[in-house]
């Protein structure tokens, strides 16, 4: 299996993290996985919601030392 994108979301606020979340998974094939690191508490709500309307799969979520780490199974 590949190692999953990695998309790094430090620093930015809402809605950005989730926008830049979709634009890697709209490239990439059904089943890929990528990890969003991201600062913003916001994301805490916004990865999952995105990912339950979008039809992809939280497979992880974390929060290592105020890095939100995400990651993230494309859906088909």
């Amino acid at each position: 299996m590949e190692s999953p994108r990695i998309i790094d979301a430090r620093g930015l606020l809402c809605p950005l993290p989730v926008l830049r979340l979709r634009k890697v998974l709209a490239t990439l094939a059904p089943g890929a996985e990528v990890v969003l690191e991201a600062t913003d508490g916001a994301s805490w709500i916004d990865v999952p919601h995105f990912c339950t309307q979008a039809g992809h799969r939280l497979i992880e979520a974390t929060d290592e030392g105020g890095v939100l780490r995400y990651r993230v199974r494309r859906g088909a």
